[in-house]
């Protein structure tokens, strides 16, 4: 078993692998203390966005997912339905929903945590595979807590994320969280190259709400075309 950028691979032989993904959510719901009131509907679909972008960047299908939840029985339900919706988003059929739920204490905080499983062969897995000449952008705006909901025409849209995974020209894409930009595009260039663009580069994006790309450079016109105004390009820092 391995840790590629934010995602698990267990190996189980003939070139296939397990990839594994999970995000928390603290203080987010319908509880008394809770920080950011929202319905639980919402805490899923967001968990249920980081956990899927993050297997599907890395080149897998997904098809388990899991939700532990500590907020009462009676969000059980609405927590499934946000789920749900993400995988409409991204036009996923096939993936079997389970979990548990903390039933015997009260709380008065909000917490569910998420996880997507997922399964690829060798040839499938897009990690580490961006070459030094490549050029990268952000698509979308790193937001977090109520900016997701109050902001939510800057997040970047599930369709066009799933889209940019079949667009020619693009290496890798990797979703941003919450160490920010400047956190994720180490992981992407593996580099001491200063990268900047007119984004906060350090601030966390929770729920995945951006993404970096890398591509190639002779694709930019075609790609800043399909991303519009979620496109951010990356330049060298100082020019």
């Amino acid at each position: 078993m391995k840790t590629n950028r934010d995602v698990t691979l267990l190996e189980l032989g003939s070139d296939e692998y397990i990839v594994m993904a999970a995000d928390n959510s603290g203080a987010i719901g319908n509880l008394p203390l809770d920080t950011v009131h929202v319905p639980y509907s919402i805490v899923a679909a967001f968990g249920a966005r980081v956990c899927v972008m993050e297997v599907m960047a890395a080149g897998a299908v997904p098809f388990s997912f899991l939700i532990h939840s500590f907020n009462g029985e009676e969000a059980w339900t609405e927590l499934v339905r946000g789920v749900e919706k993400t995988f409409a988003e991204l036009d996923l059929k096939s993936v079997e929903i389970t979990g548990s739920t903390e039933s015997n204490m009260k709380m008065l905080q909000s917490a569910s945590s998420f996880t997507m499983i997922g399964k690829a062969n060798q040839a499938a897995l897009r990690l580490n595979c961006t070459p030094p000449h490549a050029k990268y952008a952000v698509i979308g705006v790193p937001l977090v807590g109520e900016e997701v909901v109050s902001r939510q025409n800057e997040v970047l849209p599930l369709t066009l994320f799933s889209t940019l995974l079949k667009t020619e020209g693009i290496y890798e894409v990797l979703p941003v969280g919450s160490k920010g930009i400047s956190h994720e595009l180490e992981i992407l260039t593996s580099s001491s190259r200063r990268l900047t663009c007119s984004l906060p580069m350090d601030k966390s994006a929770g729920p995945s709400t951006c993404a970096l790309i890398s591509y190639e450079p002779e694709y930019s016109a075609s790609i800043q075309k399909l991303c519009g105004r979620h496109f951010y390009e990356l330049t060298e820092a100082g020019l």
